[in-house]
C-alpha cells in the first residue's frame, strides 16, 4: 500500500469548505453569572494553528516517523498539537496516565520515543521516575519550562510561524500514524500500531454505520474520540468535565453543554450514560436536540438505556458499538432492538448481543484457547450457538502491538490470503438470525470440576434483580477446587437493603437457572474496582484476590 494517506488531511478542506464553521469548543472557567465560559477553534483556526505547529515540530527535530508521547490535559492545545503531528508525520504515542505509575513506566520503555510533548506534571513525572530516559532527544512542554530543559510550545508555533501554507507529510496508507496503548484491563497496556490507513478506515466506518453527517455537533465526553469529530465534519465540544473520571461527571453540566448547543449527537462510556440519564429521570428533563447517542468501553444494562432513552425524543436510540482498541468498530446494535427483544435473553443467561458486524468487518468465532494459533486454518471454526473466542478482521483492524511480539503472537493470526486476523479475547456466539452475543473476557472465565461458567451470562441474570447495579463473578480457590463466587454492587437507592434479604433473592434467581445454579457464595461489595479510561470494564483479577480474602 503505497498510496499517499495522512489522517490530517480532511483538515484543508474542511477549512476550505466551511472556515467559519466550528472545530472544537472547550469549556475555559465560568462568568460570574455562573454561565460556562468557551474557547474555540474554527475549522480554519485549527488547521492554520496545526499546520504551524507541525512546521515548529519539525523544526526542533519531530518530523516524520519520530515516535513522541503525548501528555497533554483536553484542552485546544492537545488538538492542535494531535493534528499538527500528524500532519508532521510523527508518531503519538497516546497512553492513558491513570493505569498506574509502574504500568506506565513500562509502556513508556516500550515504546522507546524519542520525542516528549507534556505538560509540566507530566515532565516532572518523566523526570522523577526516569521514563523513557534512554531514549529522549527532544523536549517540548505545554506550558511554563521548568529545569528539564527543550522548548515551550509557544516556541514552537513562533518556529512554525514562519512558514506559509498547510503541512502534510505525505505518508502511506500503511505507515505508522499513532501508537495507542489499551486500557490494561486484563494485564499491562499493550499499545496497538495504527496507521495512517486504519483511521481513515475507522472514520468512514463510524460515519457510515450511524449516518454522522457534516455539520452536527457532539458532546464528547471521551477526548480520544473527539480527535474523529473534525474528521466527520462535526463540532467537537468538550464539557465541563474531569474525562479521567466519567463516572464523577456533574449531569448538570452535561445537561448545560447538551443545551448550549443544541447537541445531535453525544458518546459516552456506561458510567456517563447512567450518571446523566439518572439526573434527567429525577429533574423530568428531556433532551430533544439529540439524534443518536453512542455508548461503549463495557456492556451497557438494559435498564440505563431503558433510563435514558425517556430523555430522548421519540425514535432517538442509543447505540452501544462493540469493538476494541485493536479493531474499532465491530459490530452494532440499537436501544430499540434490545429493549424490544434481546434483554429478555440476557435476563435469561443468554449474554449480551452486541448487534451485527458492521459492514467491511468479518466475525468468525473459534474454539477457545490460551495459547497462540498462527493461521485460522488451525483455529476450529465454531457453527452458530456455540461459545468461543471472536476472531475479527477489517480495515480498522490492527496488525501488530508494538514491541510486544509474544502479545502479537498471541492475539494475531494469518489466512489463506495472508491477511491478518485479530483474536478479540473476548468470548461470545452468533445466534440464527446473524448476531452476536458477548459472554465476557475469555481469561475471566470459571473452570470448576463440573463445568465453565461465562461471565456476562451468569451477571446478567443477577443484575435482573432491581437493588443490584452491577455484579461480577470470579473465581475462588477453596479446599483444592474452583468455586464460583458471585461480587455484588447494589444499586444507589438501594444501598440501604438488607442484605440478607437480597441474598436470599439472589441465590433463589441464580437457583431458578441453569447456567447459574451453581453460584451459592455472594459476597457485597461497596464498589467493584473499574478501568480509569471508561469507569466501566470491571478489574475482575482484583476482585477475586479480594473475594478469597473475605472467604477465608
Amino acid at each position: 500500500m503505497n498510496t499517499p494517506t495522512n489522517i490530517a488531511s480532511f483538515l484543508p478542506e474542511l477549512a476550505r469548505q466551511r472556515p467559519h464553521g466550528l472545530a472544537i469548543v472547550f469549556p475555559e472557567g465560568r462568568s460570574r453569572a455562573g454561565r460556562v465560559l468557551y474557547s474555540h477553534y474554527t475549522f480554519k483556526q485549527l488547521d492554520e494553528q496545526s499546520s504551524r505547529v507541525a512546521r515548529g515540530l519539525q523544526a526542533v527535530g519531530i518530523g516524520r516517523g519520530v515516535r513522541t508521547v503525548l501528555m497533554v490535559k483536553p484542552s485546544l492545545e492537545f488538538f492542535a498539537l494531535t493534528f499538527g503531528l500528524f500532519k508532521a508525520g510523527a508518531v503519538p504515542v497516546m497512553v492513558d496516565p491513570g493505569i498506574g505509575v509502574k504500568a506506565l513506566g513500562t509502556c513508556l520503555a516500550e515504546a522507546e520515543p524519542k520525542a516528549f510533548i507534556g505538560i509540566p506534571k507530566a515532565h516532572l513525572g518523566r523526570l522523577v521516575l526516569g521514563w523513557a530516559r534512554r531514549s529522549l532527544e527532544t523536549l517540548v512542554t505545554v506550558g511554563r519550562k521548568g529545569p528539564w530543559g527543550g522548548v515551550s510550545l509557544d516556541e514552537v508555533v513562533r518556529a512554525g510561524g514562519e512558514g506559509k501554507g498547510t503541512e502534510l507529510a505525505e505518508t502511506r496508507a500503511d505507515e505508522t500514524a499513532a501508537i495507542l496503548f489499551t486500557s490494561g484491563s486484563t494485564g499491562i497496556p499493550k499499545g496497538a500500531v495504527y496507521t495512517h490507513g486504519m483511521f481513515v478506515a475507522q472514520v468512514e466506518a463510524i460515519g457510515r454505520t450511524y449516518g454522522i453527517r457534516p455539520g452536527e455537533i457532539d458532546l464528547a465526553t471521551f477526548p480520544l474520540f473527539a480527535l474523529f469529530d473534525p474528521a466527520l465534519g462535526m463540532t467537537a465540544v468538550i464539557p465541563d468535565m474531569d474525562a479521567s473520571r466519567p463516572a464523577s461527571a456533574d449531569p448538570r453540566k452535561l445537561v448545560e453543554a447538551i443545551e448550549d448547543f443544541g447537541i445531535t449527537n453525544m458518546f459516552g462510556s456506561p458510567a456517563v450514560i447512567n450518571r446523566l440519564g439518572r439526573h434527567c429521570e429525577q429533574h423530568g428533563i428531556k433532551l430533544p436536540t439529540l439524534r443518536r447517542v453512542l455508548s461503549a468501553g463495557a456492556p451497557v444494562s438494559a435498564e440505563i438505556l431503558e433510563r435514558f432513552s425517556r430523555a430522548l425524543a421519540p425514535g432517538v436510540e442509543i447505540f452501544t458499538p462493540y469493538g476494541a482498541t485493536e479493531s474499532l468498530p465491530v459490530a452494532s446494535i440499537g436501544s430499540a432492538e434490545i429493549l424490544g427483544e434481546t434483554r429478555r435473553k440476557t435476563e435469561q443467561g443468554a449474554g449480551v448481543c452486541i448487534g451485527r458486524p458492521v459492514e467491511g468487518v468479518e466475525v468468525r468465532i473459534i474454539g477457545i484457547d490460551d495459547g497462540p494459533i498462527k493461521t485460522l486454518g488451525e483455529a476450529r471454526l465454531l457453527e452458530a450457538g456455540e461459545v468461543g473466542e471472536l476472531a475479527v478482521h477489517g480495515p480498522t483492524t490492527t496488525q501488530e502491538y508494538y514491541a510486544r511480539p509474544a502479545s502479537t503472537e498471541l492475539a494475531k493470526m494469518r489466512d489463506e490470503q495472508g491477511r491478518v486476523w485479530h483474536r478479540m479475547g473476548d468470548l461470545g456466539y452468533f445466534d440464527p438470525q446473524g448476531r452476536l452475543w458477548y459472554c465476557g473476557r475469555k481469561s475471566h472465565r470459571v473452570a470448576t470440576k463440573e463445568t465453565t461458567h461465562f461471565t456476562d451470562p451468569c451477571e446478567n441474570v443477577f443484575n435482573a434483580h432491581p437493588a443490584v447495579y452491577r455484579t461480577a463473578l470470579v473465581g475462588v480457590e477453596r479446599g483444592g477446587q474452583v468455586e464460583p463466587v458471585l461480587c455484588v454492587e447494589l444499586d444507589e437507592a438501594s444501598r440501604s437493603a438488607s442484605l440478607e434479604a437480597v441474598r436470599r433473592e439472589l441465590l433463589a434467581l441464580g437457583a431458578a437457572c441453569p447456567k447459574t445454579a451453581a453460584v451459592r457464595e455472594i459476597l457485597f461489595h461497596p464498589g467493584l474496582p473499574v478501568d480509569i479510561r471508561h469507569n466501566a470494564k470491571i478489574f475482575r483479577e482484583k476482585l477475586a484476590v479480594w473475594a478469597k480474602q473475605r472467604l477465608s
